[in-house]
């Protein structure tokens, strides 16, 4: 082939085919994505059933839902990484399927649970398999996505993901009052997400290997047959020549994040995704609770925060609209920021269209904070580690999202609303400064920034 996989892969038009993709990839993680933030919106619903304790009369003596959250991200740490090279070694297609299969099957065996040690066991193990999954999904993703086209790839993957938002607070808010057919409510809500996993699981069929990964792996015939079936699709000319089969590269190990030139990245990358955790999923784990604090009652809290979780799938897609105009690093900066500054308004806030306005206001920053650095530090290592590293920055932000959990638990029971987002605004203060201090990726091809 006269042109490398990666440049014919960054000569695809933005066209159905490269988006049919997308989509099918991001259906995935809808589900990984309805079981991760299911966590705010169902402890409220395991409190009314007395699953839950009310207060610190938990496990250890902590809040019942700082450790239900810290069960979820100390899955989440272990799949991320432990488990995230395995996406590297056999492949983004093999991983991306056995990690939907491990963590729908946990997921309905935790629906089945009676007891708040039962529930957090199997949250933990099934926080293993989304770690995996969403990991291998960003590096899928950004092997298959043509350079210019990167940021809106995300912004459509970040959308459908997050459509699971008002999916899940929906559904909590008709069920957790309710016993469908004898069975309690939160137990439904639990179930939806295994189901759809394994809807999911059977449109697998439709999405290739990633030929990035092919080439690295010394298949080249089976990736120039992929790239060349999505250039058949987009009515793509190619022009072919002399055969320039690369050699495969050695397998990419763990070790090689910690060498330069992509050591200053791992460790940057990993104190920013500390950070930045703490104002996503300090809002994001926490948003019931934060809103009940500010006199409302659970019914209402839910509500209020359902009618906040439908900006969840919109904002990416208007993030979309300038998501590959501006580099990765000041949209992150301004996120991070805009994060900060609605949060600590929304402290100060009471009524109830002021308090949802904020947080709409909190969700967007969120989410363009999420689609700007997924994309970002996905580029930012070659493909042969691009799991490897993605995991290993993205485990601290799931490290520090348990410790943060406990904190926030902390700081709302003593100081309130207030209290958390000081801390967050701290946070997304430290973030701005770090990712400041990273390069450029915007428009470039993937084998020129990892190298």
């Amino acid at each position: 082939m006269a042109d490398s996989i990666g440049a014919r892969l960054d000569r695809l038009p933005a066209a159905w085919p490269i988006w049919r993709l997308i989509v099918l990839i991001s259906l995935g993680g809808f589900f990984e994505f309805y079981d991760l933030m299911m966590t705010a919106y169902i402890s409220p619903g395991l409190v009314r059933a007395g699953v839950f304790h009310q207060g610190a009369r938990g496990l250890f003596g902590l809040t019942d839902q700082a450790t239900f959250a810290s069960a979820t991200f100390l899955g989440l740490f272990v799949g991320v990484l432990i488990f995230a090279g395995v996406a590297d070694r056999f492949g983004r297609r093999a991983i991306f399927t056995a990690s939907l299969i491990w963590y729908a099957c946990a997921t309905a065996i935790m629906a089945l649970q009676s007891s708040a040690v039962g529930i957090d066991t199997w949250r933990l193990i099934a926080g293993i398999g989304i770690g995996v999954e969403l990991v291998t999904i960003d590096a899928y993703i950004t092997e298959l996505a043509p350079a210019r086209m990167r940021g809106r790839a995300f912004a459509v993957n970040q959308s459908i993901q997050f459509l699971a938002v008002p999916t899940v607070a929906l559904a909590c808010w008709l069920l957790v009052s309710r016993a469908p057919l004898g069975i309690a409510g939160w137990r439904w809500v639990m179930m939806g997400g295994a189901a759809g996993a394994a809807v999911v699981w059977l449109l697998r069929v439709g999405i290739p290997e990633s030929p990035r990964w092919l080439v690295a792996h010394g298949r080249l015939e089976a990736a120039d047959q992929i790239v060349a079936r999505l250039e058949a699709q987009s009515a793509v000319r190619v022009t072919r020549g002399v055969d320039l089969a690369p050699a495969p590269e050695p397998r990419g190990r763990l070790r090689e994040i910690f060498r330069p030139p992509y050591a200053r990245r791992t460790v940057l990358l990993a104190l920013f995704n500390a950070l930045q955790a703490i104002g996503f999923y300090g809002f994001g784990n926490w948003a019931p609770s934060l809103i009940a604090a500010q006199g409302h009652g659970v019914l209402k809290s839910l509500q209020y925060a359902m009618i906040i979780a439908a900006a969840y799938p919109a904002a990416p897609l208007i993030c979309a609209t300038f998501a590959d105009r501006f580099e990765r690093r000041r949209l992150i900066a301004l996120s991070a920021a805009g994060t900060a500054v609605f949060g600590l308004m929304f402290a100060t806030a009471s009524a109830p269209v002021i308090l949802v306005a904020l947080g709409v206001a909190i969700t967007f920053s969120n989410n363009l904070l999420s689609l700007a650095y997924h994309a970002y530090q996905a580029e930012l290592f070659p493909t042969r580690i691009r799991a490897w590293g993605v995991g290993f920055v993205y485990s601290w932000s799931r490290i520090s999202t348990v410790f943060s959990s406990f904190v926030i638990a902390a700081l709302l029971g003593a100081f309130g609303s207030r209290g958390v987002f000081t801390f967050i605004a701290l946070a997304m203060a430290a973030a701005i400064v770090v990712v400041g201090m990273l390069g450029r990726t915007k428009g470039q091809a993937l084998e020129d920034i990892s190298a």
